[in-house]
C-alpha cells in the first residue's frame, strides 16, 4: 500500500498546507478541529490549521520572503501593496493585527490605518 506521504492527494496538498502554515498528520491522530481529507472513501491525512494570528505570522515571513527583504526595508508605496494584500486576505480581522503589521512593516498603527483608508477611498468605499 502506497504509504501517506508518497500519496497524490498528500503531493497536491502540500504545497498548500505549507503557505498556509499548516500541519500534516495521520488521520488517526486528528481532533475534531482537524481536517480530514479522503481519497475514494478513505481517509489518507489530516490536517492541522493554523491558529489566526500564528497564520498572520506566517503570511508576513513568506512576504519577507517573496520581498527578499524585511518588510520595514520596503519603500512606502510597496509597503502599501503589502497593506492592500493582507487586507484582502483577512489579517485585519485577526486580534492585533493592526499592531502585528505595524510591527512588520516599521511603522505605526496610525501609518497602517492611513494606508487602508487611502485605499478604501481610492475604491469609493
Amino acid at each position: 500500500m502506497t504509504e501517506p506521504a508518497d500519496h497524490p492527494l498528500v503531493a497536491a496538498v502540500k504545497p498548500l498546507v505549507d503557505a498556509m502554515g499548516a500541519e500534516l498528520l495521520d488521520p488517526g491522530r486528528a481532533t475534531p478541529e482537524d481536517v480530514v481529507l479522503a481519497w475514494e472513501g478513505v481517509d489518507v491525512i489530516a490536517v492541522r490549521l493554523p491558529q489566526l494570528s500564528e497564520s498572520l505570522d506566517h503570511i508576513l515571513a513568506a512576504m519577507e520572503r517573496r520581498h527578499g527583504m524585511p518588510l520595514a526595508d520596503l519603500d512606502r508605496k510597496t509597503k502599501q501593496g503589502v497593506v492592500r494584500t493582507l487586507e484582502a486576505r483577512g489579517a485585519f480581522s485577526v486580534r492585533h493585527g493592526v499592531e502585528t503589521v505595524a510591527g512588520a512593516l516599521g511603522v505605526s498603527r496610525f501609518t497602517v490605518y492611513n494606508y487602508l483608508n487611502r485605499d478604501n477611498a481610492a475604491k469609493g468605499g
